[in-house]
């Protein structure tokens, strides 16, 4: 016990209730069965702290073991940071900075995830722990019926709305031929699968359950709710997913969605270079607002650096300052090669680029330039030209997205 009268250890089973219930008082809901419903499917007790006041649990963080896909080399594993909280009243206490020491020199001690992500309920909390912004998305409303552009390829093959237990097997298969391939996209284990397909009737707010419509190439998940004015019906469709692995399967998912009966929108959030907008024959049918996704921390800097790939050949050393992890501190060479492998190796040179490890974490997957955060003055050139050699390394064919949260 600390000299504040908090303790910190790891859960159990047995400890689900108590978890769940104080994470239902942190977020500001009441359903407590439905809290500890969905925090059972995904629950790794091992893998989850509590901090304690006496026998009341009053602080609490997971990992989940995920993988997720980097810049060209598929898909590494990740620890999944979720289930955050803090009781109310016991804030301002250090419960949440434990919560993470513990997390993070775990993992570091026990040669574990060499990258940890979240999503932030608050997005001034977790740059103190050296997480930082590294993939976003929109939120899209796009008018019903909006016109594709002319010479837009569909597929000939009709989508079929299908009932959930003939979808789901259909919807994984392609679900898991595409995420290897997306920079940003996470596997799903069954419990995930479980987690994202929940579609109990509290989960509903008014919409209809869970719809699914599949091609051989693509599928779409998604709620409708019905609605009417004084000129006619203006019912919403709310996509939660759609993955497909062509251009013309992601087209005429789109189209089917677009003309579904009754529905005058439709809602969803989108990666930052959705395809779609270049679809459409007028762009401005799509009404887009930003949001921030995939907040990422380097545990170990040389261990995370060599699981993806770059684009260049570069030699670079990085002066990285960490005070959370203080291990990572330090200058960092890394070289790649033509096929985009990288070495990184401590050493005592001087650095050619200085930053932040939150800044590390935020170019890692590519989306957040090194240019941009050097013309924001968080990265510092020493080497001329270093900036923009470490921008082409990093960047990836397409923008990162997760629109996934755990």
């Amino acid at each position: 016990m600390s000299d504040d009268g908090l303790t910190l250890r790891t859960l159990t089973t047995d400890d689900l209730p108590a978890f769940s219930a104080m994470l239902a008082r942190a977020f500001l809901t009441d359903d407590t069965e439905s809290m500890q419903y969905r925090e059972g499917l995904v629950f790794e007790p091992e893998r989850s702290y509590g901090v304690f006041d006496g026998d009341q649990l009053i602080g609490t963080g997971e990992l989940l073991t995920r993988r997720i896909t980097v810049p060209g080399a598929g898909q590494t594993p990740l620890a999944a940071v979720t289930s955050v909280g803090v009781a109310p009243g016991h804030r301002r206490r250090g419960a949440l900075t434990r919560v993470m020491r513990a997390q993070l020199h775990g993992l570091h001690e026990d040669g574990g995830e060499p990258i940890a992500a979240l999503w932030a309920s608050e997005s001034v909390i977790y740059s103190r722990f050296g997480y930082g912004l590294a993939t976003q998305f929109f939120r899209a409303k796009i008018r019903a019926k909006a016109a594709f552009r002319p010479g837009v390829e569909l597929e000939a093959e009709r989508v079929r709305e299908i009932a959930r237990d003939e979808a789901i097997p259909l919807i994984k298969a392609i679900y898991e031929k595409e995420a290897p391939l997306r920079v940003g996209t996470l596997d799903r284990p069954e419990s995930a699968w479980d987690f994202n397909l929940d579609d109990r009737e509290v989960r509903h707010q008014g919409s209809s359950g869970m719809r699914f419509a599949v091609l051989p190439d693509g599928y779409a998940i998604y709620r409708v709710k019905g609605d009417w004015d004084e000129e006619g019906p203006c019912g919403t469709l709310s996509l939660q997913e759609l993955v497909a692995t062509t251009p013309r399967a992601y087209a005429t998912l789109y189209r089917f969605l677009l003309d579904y009966d009754l529905v005058s929108t439709v809602e969803t959030l989108a990666a930052l270079d959705e395809p779609l907008i270049h679809l459409l024959a007028d762009p401005r049918k799509i009404s887009r607002s930003a949001g921030d996704s995939l907040w990422v921390r380097l545990v170990d800097v040389d261990r995370a650096l060599k699981t993806r790939r770059y684009g260049i050949p570069v030699n670079l050393v990085f002066g990285v300052h960490d005070v959370f992890c203080p291990w990572n501190t330090g200058h960092w060479r890394l070289v790649t090669d033509e096929g985009g492998n990288a070495e990184v190796t401590r050493v005592e040179d001087a650095p050619d680029l200085e930053l932040d490890v939150i800044d590390l974490g935020a170019i890692f997957f590519g989306g957040t330039r090194p240019s941009t955060l050097a013309a924001a003055g968080r990265v510092k050139e020493r080497t001329a030209g270093a900036v923009s050699r470490a921008t082409a390394a990093f960047a990836a064919d397409r923008e990162p997205s997760c629109l996934e949260s755990f």
